[in-house]
């Protein structure tokens, strides 16, 4: 069966270069630890995509031009799968688009963070999960989706803010030290609300948003390798959300770890969900405004 585009029942496909946002689908599934399925989310996503309003409630991001790139094969070993991400990345860039990566594990955001950094301007990495992934290896591999973020960290020297961690290991919590990873934890959140602020004034202007589904509380999100108790509700991710691309860039985003369940619609359509908004937060932001607009 053909992939359908994203929102494609409401906006027309537009070519690469008219696009402000180029949607990559990445089915990636080497190295799940648990739950197994991450290969068929992104075609999952796409499909309930379909049943959105291109209305967002605030403005409507496809207006912007959309562009869904084809299928990046996963075949073959990680770092070559790595780097057909970087390549499709950096077409991206290249038509000035904001890449929207749609995961497959974790591991594919390491192919947008080495496209973005290859491009040597600054920028910082938002991190939504339940789950640290600052390990240095895990079951033998440096690429596994639990060290994606160490890989951002300690070989990419990208500054991290973390949201909604809940599972974490003593190795990781001394990487955070080491690194000086910010970080809003579920527990913190619980106990103190959500910070108005929750990036400091001097965390890079540009960011690259990467969303584990794993970071929504297990009862919203059931569909994922690991489903966690206490994290996000949808509310509090869009304030947060909102919250830290005010007055910030987003250089490129993703949403990863859907393990689709067949017949639990709700789940695969808050993951398409959550595509739409971040970029309807991405589109806002550089606006400048709430009104829909295609990008300058």
């Amino acid at each position: 069966m053909p992939l359908p585009a994203f929102l494609a029942s409401e906006y027309a496909p537009v070519a690469p270069q008219a696009a402000a946002f180029h949607i990559i689908p990445v089915p990636l599934e080497q190295s799940v630890s648990y739950g197994s399925g991450t290969a068929r989310g992104p075609r999952a996503i796409l499909e309930a995509s379909q049943q959105l309003e291109a209305w967002d409630g605030r403005s409507a991001p496809g207006e912007a031009g959309l562009h869904t790139a084809p299928l990046i094969p996963c075949d073959g070993p990680v770092e070559t799968v790595l780097e057909r991400i970087e390549a499709a990345v950096r077409e991206a860039l290249a038509c000035r688009a904001c890449p929207v990566l749609l995961g497959g594990e974790h591991t594919v955001t390491l192919g947008a963070l080495r496209a973005l950094a290859a491009g040597g301007e600054p920028f910082g990495v938002v991190q939504f999960d339940a789950h640290a992934d600052l390990r240095s290896s895990y079951e033998g591999s440096i690429y596994s989706h639990a060290c994606v973020m160490h890989r951002a960290v300690a070989d990419l020297g990208l500054p991290l803010a973390q949201f909604a961690v809940r599972d974490m290991s003593r190795e990781e919590g001394a990487v955070r030290e080491r690194y000086g990873v910010i970080r809003h934890d579920a527990d913190t959140l619980a106990r103190q609300g959500l910070p108005d602020s929750p990036l400091p004034d001097d965390f890079p202007r540009r960011i690259y948003i990467s969303f584990d589904v794993d970071g929504f509380d297990a009862s919203l999100m059931p569909a994922t390798g690991t489903p966690s108790p206490g994290g996000l509700f949808w509310h509090q991710a869009m304030q947060l959300l909102e919250a830290c691309l005010r007055g910030r860039e987003a250089v490129g985003m993703d949403v990863v770890e859907l393990a689709p369940i067949p017949g639990l619609h709700h789940a695969d359509f808050t993951a398409a969900k959550l595509v739409h908004a971040l970029m309807g937060f991405a589109q806002r932001a550089a606006s400048g405004t709430d009104a829909p607009g295609r990008r300058k």
